[in-house]
C-alpha cells in the first residue's frame, strides 16, 4: 500500500511544503511518541539536525509533539545522522530523530527516526505512525504534570568524536597525511575536521561555513568539483567528501579521481576478509551496485547479496543475515561492528587504516576492480503510474532481452522524489546508452 508521508528514508520534502510543515512535524512527534512508548514513566527522545534554516522550525515543532504526549526531549543541535543513532543507544533513549534532507538542497528538509536500538524504523512501524498522524490524538495527550520537558544537551559532538576515534586501530595514526575534508556546509562541519586532526592528520577543511542556506551547494559528496580541485591544489593524500548529514562519503584519491561506495566496499570487505572479520563471508549491497563489484567479490570468494535501494534495507538484511558490512554505491557504508547506520567518517577511517597499513597511495589501494559501463537517468513524472503502462512494460521486457546475460537493467520509482530512475549496465557501452535513452523516451511519454 502506498504511503502518504514516509519514503525510503523517512519523511522528506520542501520545507513548509505539503509533508514538511510545523503541523506535520508536531504530529510526527506525537504519533511516534505514542507508537514507540517502551518504558514506564517519561520517554527519552534525542533530536539532532543538520544546518538547514528550516531545522529550527521543525525542531521546535517536533519537541512540541513529543512533550505533548509526555516524552522528555534532549536537543543535540547540528550533528551527523550516525552520531544521533549512536547517541540514541548511548543515552538509553527510546527514540532518536534526525532533521535532515541528507544530500538535498537547503529548501528541502526531512525527518528520520531511529528506534532505541539505533536502527531505522521498519515499514510496518512507519505505517503505524502514519495511521496515527491522520487520526485524532487528543485523548493521548499528557495531562497536567505529565507533560514532557525539552533540554538542550551539550558536549555531544565530543562524545561522537571519541567514539569514532576508538574505531581506528590503536597502533596507527594519520600522522604525515594531508587530508582535504568537505563537510558540505552540513552537520559534520565541526566534528569531521576535529576528528581527523586529533588522529594526527594535517587537515584542510572546506564546506565548513554553514549559513542555513548553503548546505550541499556546490560542495559535498554530490558536487565534487571543489574538493577535487582542492586536493590537487594542496597536493593532498586524500579527499573526504561528506553529504549534508554525513551518513555517506565519496573519496577523492591523490590524483583527484573519484572513489565511489562500491570501491570502498571492495577495499573494506577484502581487508576484513583477510583479517578474519568478515561475518559469514558476505557483503550486502543494493541493486545499484556495479556488476564489476559482483565480479570482484566472486574472484575473492566473497558472497554478495542485493537489496532494494536505501540504506535502511541494507541494514535490515544485515541484521537478518548476521552480516557486518553493507552499503550503497552512493557512499552509504554500514559497519555494524561499530554502528547501526551509514557513517561517512567511519567508512573513511576504515579506508585510511588500510592505506596506512599498506604504505601505498590511495589510488593504488582503492582501484580494486574495473567498473562496467553503467548509465543512470531520471525521468520526472507528474502523476499516474508510468511503470504500469503496457507500452512501458513491453519496452522494459524488450530491453532485458537485448541485454541478455551481459548486463543488468534496474528501473524503479524514487522513494523521495517524483522520478523514475532508469539504470542499465553491461560490457557493451553503446548498447546500454541506447537502451536507457529509448526507455527514458517511452517512460516520459506515459508520465
Amino acid at each position: 500500500m502506498a504511503r502518504k508521508y514516509f519514503g525510503t528514508d523517512g519523511i522528506r520534502g520542501p520545507a513548509n511544503g505539503a509533508n514538511m510543515t510545523p503541523d506535520i512535524a508536531m504530529r510526527v512527534g506525537m504519533a511516534t511518541g505514542i507508537v514507540l512508548a517502551t518504558r514506564e514513566g517519561s520517554q527519552r527522545i534525542v533530536i539532532g539536525k543538520d544546518t538547514r534554516l528550516s531545522g529550527y522550525m521543525l525542531e521546535t515543532a517536533l519537541c512540541a509533539g513529543f512533550t505533548a504526549v509526555g516524552a522528555d526531549v534532549f536537543m543535540l543541535g547540528p550533528i551527523p545522522t550516525p552520531a544521533v543513532a549512536m547517541l540514541t543507544r548511548s543515552l538509553r533513549a527510546d527514540i532518536g530523530v534526525v532533521i535532515s534532507a541528507s544530500h538535498n538542497g537547503y529548501a528541502d528538509n526531512g525527518i528520520k527516526i531511529f528506534g532505541s536500538d539505533g536502527f531505522k524504523l521498519s515499514d510496518s512501524v512507519e505505517a503505524e505512525i502514519e495511521a496515527l498522524m491522520d487520526s485524532d490524538m487528543s485523548s493521548r495527550l499528557a495531562r497536567n504534570g505529565d507533560v514532557g520537558r525539552a533540554t538542550r544537551l551539550d558536549g555531544v559532538r565530543d562524545r561522537y568524536v571519541e567514539f569514532a576515534k576508538r574505531t581506528f586501530p590503536r597502533h596507527q595514526s594519520l600522522d604525515g597525511l594531508r587530508i582535504v575534508v568537505d563537510c558540505a556546509n552540513g552537520a559534520a562541519y565541526r566534528v569531521a575536521p576535529d576528528l581527523l586532526w586529533e588522529l594526527g592528520a594535517e587537515v584542510v577543511a572546506i564546506g565548513v561555513n554553514p549559513n542555513g542556506t548553503n548546505i550541499n551547494r556546490d560542495c559535498g559528496s554530490t558536487s565534487l568539483e571543489a574538493i577535487r580541485a582542492k586536493v590537487r591544489e594542496v597536493r593532498a593524500d586524500i579527499g573526504i567528501a561528506l553529504d549534508g548529514d554525513a551518513d555517506r562519503v565519496i573519496i577523492i584519491d591523490e590524483k583527484g579521481d573519484v572513489v565511489d561506495g562500491d570501491q570502498l566496499l571492495a577495499v573494506i570487505a577484502r581487508s576484513w576478509q583477510e583479517a578474519g572479520r568478515l561475518a559469514k563471508g558476505t557483503v550486502v549491497t543494493t541493486v545499484m551496485s556495479n556488476l564489476g563489484l559482483q565480479r570482484y567479490f566472486d574472484s575473492c570468494g566473497i558472497a554478495m547479496e542485493r537489496t532494494k535501494v536505501g540504506d535502511r534495507y541494507v541494514a535490515e538484511r544485515m541484521r537478518e543475515g548476521g552480516f557486518n558490512i553493507g552499503g550503497e554505491q552512493s557512499g552509504h557504508i554500514i559497519l555494524t561492528d561499530y554502528t547501526t547506520t551509514g557513517d561517512g567518517l567511519l567508512a573513511a577511517l576504515e579506508l585510511m587504516a588500510v592505506v596506512v597499513e599498506s604504505g601505498r597511495r590511495v589510488s593504488e589501494v582503492c582501484h580494486r576492480f574495473e567498473p562496467v559501463p553503467q548509465i543512470l537517468k531520471n525521468v520526472r513524472f507528474k502523476g499516474g503510474k508510468p511503470l504500469e503502462a503496457m507500452p512501458v512494460i513491453d519496452a522494459i521486457d524488450a530491453a532485458k532481452a537485448r541485454l541478455g546475460e551481459t548486463g543488468r537493467l534496474v528501473i524503479r520509482p524514487s522513494g523521495t522524489e517524483p522520478l523514475i530512475r532508469i539504470m542499465a549496465e553491461g560490457d557493451d557501452a553503446a548498447l546500454i546508452h541506447s537502451l536507457v535513452d529509448e526507455l527514458c523516451t517511452v517512460v516520459g511519454a506515459h508520465g
